[in-house]
């Protein structure tokens, strides 16, 4: 029987040739990345990169495991013991659904800066993705897209709410069903 998980398929791909997306919202403090440092160090890279392939350039991009690929980058001891080779586990999905698995798998571990999260919504709906597409496959709920949309101050991003009329001030509306008095000029 043949596994549909891309991790049954781990291949050995040179640093060189994988590249990182545009869109990653994911930020790392440099605690946690020297922590990544001594746990690769100490345990060797114990989970793949995911990355989509793209065959005309012959380059990976990463969708998740950023951070794992800038631990090579930047650190020679490990580069050397790994021969410069990256676990990768490769899918194949269009833009749109692999912004959504950077999305969940950064929501699974941890935090997001929140205007690259803004751009990204921006970016998915400027491809023609709905807030309930966008709730769907990135986990969020109406209030918090709202609020992604309003950093971006773009007026595209709201052009399929429904806003309701303005309200007034009570007082206006009192003073509008009350007849004026004729005023007498003496």
């Amino acid at each position: 029987m043949k596994r549909k998980s891309p991790v049954y398929n781990v291949i050995a791909v040179p640093v060189s040739k994988i590249k990182p997306n545009s869109y990653n919202p994911n930020a790392v403090a440099p605690p946690e990345m020297k922590l990544l440092y001594q746990s690769i160090k100490a345990d060797g890279y114990t989970m793949p990169i995911v990355c989509y392939y793209v065959k005309e350039t012959d380059e990976y991009i990463i969708v998740d495991g950023f951070h794992r690929y800038r631990i090579m980058l930047e650190h020679e001891d490990i580069f050397e013991r790994e021969e410069g080779m990256l676990p990768v586990s490769v899918i194949d999905k269009p833009i749109d659904q692999r912004m959504a698995s950077t999305i969940r798998h950064n929501r699974a571990r941890g935090s997001h800066n929140v205007d690259l999260m803004s751009n990204i919504v921006k970016e998915l709906h400027e491809i023609g993705r709905s807030d309930a597409w966008i709730s769907k496959h990135l986990g969020m709920d109406r209030d918090e897209i709202l609020r992604l949309k309003q950093i971006t101050g773009l007026a595209a991003l709201f052009k399929d709410v429904k806003f309701g009329q303005a309200w007034r001030p009570v007082e206006e509306e009192e003073a509008e069903a009350v007849p004026q008095a004729d005023v007498w000029n003496g």
